[in-house]
């Protein structure tokens, strides 16, 4: 899910978030300076695929999501169903069926009490099926074994979506290029967006466990950006401003393995899922630097950078539509395991941590200012200390019987009061995942964010 897949992407690149508020089920995040890039991808199924492989593997006619209360402006429960032809061996159609229940529930309500004499009961169900149901199409061609092509077309209430994605692999690299209509992104907050049109050409190196990665990203919005609902009065992320943004991001990677126990398995007896069958403790480090350049209203975002760059030492310069921008960046990731899945009860307890600097000239100002204080023997200002504090997220996962197993994921912020810090949990998850022992390493999540109101059910595979 969106708020853990930070644990799966080990802190390189920001991956997309999985979004029940459209069919489509995905969004990017909002492009940020100098991270999120706000494009680049996680190994996932597509929605289409996903809701096929619940309906013949796992009997489930029927997936449901949640996206928001509707007395506030959202979706509520929602049933998904997906139909799949294969007309060739590398040629697949798939309609999509999305259902909102709870509005069609209220709405029968809402005739009963009206007390409609003149509309015979069989008759208001089909008029409110049809007014409660969305209709989807997608069709995805594999041109050759390293090159896929996706086209998806939705008939939302909200509006009709579309998107053409190609997707091509290179030796140790990744080519993606899309086309949204409008594309569907998320801010910080939460808060998704409409980019009436955006399309982007994104080349990303592959490497697995240490080593040098870089980043290509050339992205293009026209239109100006709207709320999705249209009921948010706060102002658009100026980074979804139309015109023509350009980022490169180089990082080095390096993975730390401080533990590991490979005795103690149950012989010929198969875990839950084979990344998860070892103890060990282990670590990652990031550290990186971007650079990013924008012609167009989107270049007025560093305007505010330039007025704030006494609090940090980066690059930035605005003028005419056209802006530069460079930064540091690192990121740390701590993992633990104990347990091997296979017994069936309590064989899994694996803990995550992900300390996030997006700003490394803002950690360096911060640091230098609270060392000055410090020699000073002045009392730290709160500006420094958040500018040197990460952005601090935390996993717990434990195995309750069998398969299946609870996951608790939330950030850690900083918050003073009357002069003290306190650390308080914000933008909490609660997973229920079901390994599926058969392919290996693959399960179903069922996750509810009570800050964000929304659920959904979706496949993973390989996660460690």
């Amino acid at each position: 899910m969106r708020r853990l897949r930070w644990a799966v992407d080990g802190g390189g690149w920001e991956v997309d978030a999985e979004a029940p508020v459209t069919m489509e089920g995905t969004a990017r995040a909002v492009p940020g300076d100098p991270l999120p890039l706000g494009l680049s991808r996680g190994g996932r199924l597509s929605r289409s695929k996903q809701l096929d492989f619940l309906h013949r593997f796992m009997a489930s006619p029927l997936v449901p999501s949640f996206a928001g209360d509707p007395a506030n402006g959202g979706r509520g429960l929602l049933l998904h169903h997906a139909n799949a032809f294969h007309i060739r061996d590398n040629w697949s159609v798939t309609v999509l069926e999305q259902f909102n229940l709870q509005n069609f529930v209220a709405s029968l309500k809402e005739n009963a009490s009206n007390n409609l004499e003149d509309m015979s009961l069989p008759m208001t169900v089909a008029r409110n099926i049809i007014e409660f149901l969305s209709l989807g199409c997608g069709s995805e061609l594999l041109i050759s074994p390293e090159s896929s092509l996706l086209f998806e077309i939705y008939n939302d209430k909200k509006g009709s979506r579309g998107k053409a994605v190609f997707l091509h692999k290179l030796q140790r690299h990744n080519l993606m290029l899309e086309a949204a209509c409008p594309g569907l992104f998320v801010d910080k907050k939460g808060t998704y967006w409409d980019v009436p049109l955006s399309m982007a050409i994104d080349l990303a190196s592959v490497t697995l466990d240490s080593g040098l990665n870089y980043h290509l990203l050339l992205q293009h919005n026209s239109g100006q950006p709207k709320h999705f609902g249209g009921n948010e009065k706060t102002e658009a992320p100026m980074s979804l401003l139309p015109g023509l943004c350009a980022k490169v991001a180089i990082s080095m990677k390096k993975h730390a393995e401080f533990w590991r126990k490979k005795e103690g398995k149950l012989k010929l007896v198969q875990p839950y899922d084979v990344f998860l069958s070892n103890p060990h403790i282990s670590g990652v480090g990031i550290f990186g630097a971007v650079a990013s350049a924008s012609l167009g209203e989107n270049s007025a975002r560093y305007v505010k950078k330039m007025l704030r760059s006494r609090n940090s030492f980066n690059l930035c310069f605005q003028k005419n539509n056209f802006g530069l921008f460079s930064d540091l960046f690192a990121s740390f990731t701590f993992k633990a395991q104990l347990g091997n899945f296979q017994r069936l009860f309590f064989d899994l307890t694996k803990f995550d941590a992900h300390l996030d600097f997006p700003s490394g000239t803002t950690f360096i100002w911060g640091a230098s200012s609270l060392a000055k204080n410090i020699y000073n023997s002045q009392k730290p200002d709160a500006i420094s200390i958040r500018a040197i504090c990460p952005n601090l997220r935390v996993s717990l996962q434990q195995q309750i019987v069998g398969p299946f197993s609870f996951r608790f994921d939330s950030r850690i912020l900083l918050d003073s009061e009357n002069g003290k810090y306190l650390a308080q949990l914000d933008d909490q998850v609660f997973a229920i995942d079901w390994a599926l022992k058969v392919l290996g390493s693959a399960k179903a999540s069922l996750w509810y964010s009570p800050k964000h109101q929304e659920a959904m059910v979706e496949l993973r595979f390989f996660e460690s």
